[in-house]
């Protein structure tokens, strides 16, 4: 696989956030990381889908938040942390995945599950 190839695939796997909670937000990461064979876009893949689980288990968590009436305010900043985590972290990776396709990106803040 070329260099080309490797970025525009990479970079497909990150934008998927962006489909939100659609199929094709978990498809397009978990056709790639069992159709592909390059190792870069894989691990991409593996990446994008651990912060799929860490969004969805922050957003739980933020939920039990919300059923808890005392910390309304604790989960409505943390709402608001995941909702712009949930931008501008793809964001970063996408720019990083255009920079240096070789490389995959790796999310801060997030527990690797996978």
């Amino acid at each position: 696989m070329n260099s080309e190839q490797r970025k525009l695939l990479s970079i497909l796997c990150h934008a998927s956030v962006f489909f939100s909670w659609t199929v094709l937000a978990l498809g397009i990461p978990v056709a790639l990381f069992l159709l592909v064979d390059d190792q870069a876009v894989k691990t991409n893949a593996r990446e994008v889908l651990n912060f799929y689980i860490n969004l969805f288990i922050y957003s739980l968590l933020i939920g039990v938040l919300w059923a808890l009436v005392i910390t309304i305010p604790v989960a409505f900043v943390l709402g608001i942390l995941v909702a712009v985590g949930n931008i501008v972290l793809p964001i970063l990776a996408i720019l990083k995945v255009a920079s240096n396709p070789d490389q995959s990106y790796r999310y801060p803040f997030i527990i690797h599950l996978l």
